[in-house]
């Protein structure tokens, strides 16, 4: 059996259709009253947006409801699903904890209140009935201040037993009038020896040169290779990631069709750029990591041994993967250590 590595997923966007809809069926009917039955709500849920804008305001649908109380139930739900119908050996797992504090509360407080959501996440992923190995990314936000942000990473490095890395999320577009801001948060994530990724290069306005060179794997990177080939003899002599997301740029109108990807994978490989392959927003998309595989390989986008390399740079470029191997190695030494003990 493969197992495979989940990069990028977030914590909003992973919440099934279905689950979703039997839970405000039983807490927060109210919020599904305008859809008659389920299928029009999963219709809404996942149809495509014009933009990416458009398409993270879904966002706040689940945000809402992922409270203290609450994240245990989807995140049991998120890993069950996992480990049955994805096979995942690994997942990281992102989210901006300050949107998961009480909005009624004062910023100082939703602040202190992030740490009890930071627990609650770990302790709730640690699941001896579906073993996954499994770490959060906790995500900076683009419409958060500064102070939030600046919080946010010094909360990850106080909870390295939770926590693997930093994100920025919310919008590449938004970026560009606090591009100051962005470098200096990453600069004292990177002198705290924090792992970062960032959501960079996903669309045409989210292109920022100046703040590559302080991430260890790029979240999505697509416009790297489609604008500014250039680039990438830079990510291969940083030994950068990205982190593609092939269903996302359908669903956001980032691009018009699946077949555009190949040339993202073609100049990757031919520079040497690493690329892992995620699902971004799983429950949004109702899609699976294995059909994000297949998909690739139906509309000839990339071959088995190119597939084969993503799932190998997934392991590779894992922030809390304990082994210098992926499971499929690890799973022959054993067999073979079996093989051994039998004939002796």
């Amino acid at each position: 059996m493969a197992l495979y590595a989940e990069l990028h997923r977030h914590l909003g966007g992973s919440v099934v259709p279905r689950v979703l809809w039997r839970y405000f069926e039983r807490h927060s009917s109210e919020l599904i009253s305008r859809f008659s039955h389920y299928s029009e709500f999963e219709e809404f849920y996942t149809r495509p947006r014009n933009t990416l804008d458009e398409y993270l305001e879904l966002h706040t649908l689940v945000e809402s409801v992922q409270t203290v109380e609450t994240l245990p139930y989807f995140i049991y739900r998120l890993l069950r699903g996992a480990y049955i119908f994805e096979n995942l050996a690994y997942l990281e797992l992102r989210y901006t904890p300050y949107l998961r504090t009480p909005e009624h509360l004062s910023q100082a407080e939703r602040i202190d209140k992030m740490a009890e959501i930071v627990e609650v996440v770990g302790k709730a992923s640690q699941l001896s009935e579906y073993p996954i190995v499994n770490s959060q990314i906790l995500c900076m936000h683009s419409r958060l201040p500064f102070e939030v942000n600046k919080a946010i990473v010094e909360l990850a490095a106080q909870n390295r037993q939770y926590v693997c890395g930093i994100d920025v999320a919310g919008g590449d577009s938004h970026y560009a009038e606090r591009l100051d801001e962005w470098v200096r948060l990453y600069e004292l994530a990177r002198s705290l020896n924090l792992n970062t990724t960032g959501h960079l290069y996903e669309t045409t306005a989210g292109c920022y040169p100046h703040l590559l060179p302080y991430l260890m794997r790029i979240g999505h990177g697509i416009q790297i290779p489609l604008l500014y080939p250039e680039l990438l003899k830079d990510l291969a002599r940083r030994g950068q990631c990205l982190e593609v997301c092939p269903t996302t740029y359908v669903k956001t109108g980032t691009l018009q069709d699946i077949s555009q990807l190949k040339r993202v994978f073609d100049l990757c490989f031919e520079a040497g750029v690493d690329i892992a392959i995620c699902t971004d927003n799983a429950g949004l998309h109702n899609v699976r990591l294995p059909f994000e595989y297949e998909n690739l390989l139906t509309y000839d986008i990339i071959n088995f041994k190119q597939l084969q390399a993503c799932q190998d740079a997934a392991f590779r470029h894992a922030f809390a993967w304990p082994h210098t191997q992926r499971p499929a190695s690890l799973l022959n030494g054993l067999l073979n250590h079996q093989e051994l003990v039998v004939s002796g």
